[in-house]
């Protein structure tokens, strides 16, 4: 996935990426006056899609990624410096370890949350994505779009409603 576009027309540096994180940003045309910005990812099916975005969400995609290389560093110098003693390894091996259908039914339940996202009216993913992914607040997403942070707000609660009804069987979106 990672190796579907030219590497050098993105300047950013590879990254180490954690092995569930389902995407790859790139751009293209960085040192023209217009600058492409793509988000790349694998459906389902394992095929490889590849959307362009704007900037503002690949910067907050770009923001995420360093604050989980980030967030790796950490949990890496934790386990090089955590001192392993009897009573640490004795809880560690009391824990339960996931099952299979509890894996495989987590991933399931992932996928229809991402199929239900894509089902939503195109204004209302991308506030829902800006505002829970891009962890951008009402009045960010308000002045990027141009409108009020009241009805970024009504389309937020709408597109949750839809999730919800969409996720417990209800209704298809």
């Amino acid at each position: 996935m990672a190796d579907s576009h030219p590497k050098s027309i993105d300047p950013r540096p590879k990254r180490r990426r954690d092995k569930d994180n389902p995407y790859t940003i790139f751009t293209t045309g960085i040192n023209t006056a217009t600058p492409h910005y793509y988000l790349s990812l694998q459906d389902s099916n394992n095929m490889e899609r590849c959307v362009e975005i704007d900037k503002p969400l690949f910067d907050a995609f770009d923001r995420f990624e360093l604050e989980d290389i980030s967030f790796m560093h950490k949990v890496d110098k934790h386990y090089e410096r955590t001192e392993q003693t009897e009573a640490s390894l004795n809880k560690r091996a009391m824990k339960p370890q996931e099952s299979v259908e509890e894996i495989v039914s987590q991933r399931i339940e992932v996928d229809r949350l991402h199929q239900a996202i894509a089902q939503l009216p195109e204004k209302q993913r991308r506030r829902l994505v800006l505002y829970y992914f891009g962890e951008f607040t009402y009045e960010q997403i308000a002045e990027m779009e141009g409108c009020k942070h009241p009805a970024v707000m009504k389309s937020i609660s709408s597109a949750l409603k839809k999730l919800k009804k969409y996720l417990s069987g209800e209704v298809t979106i």
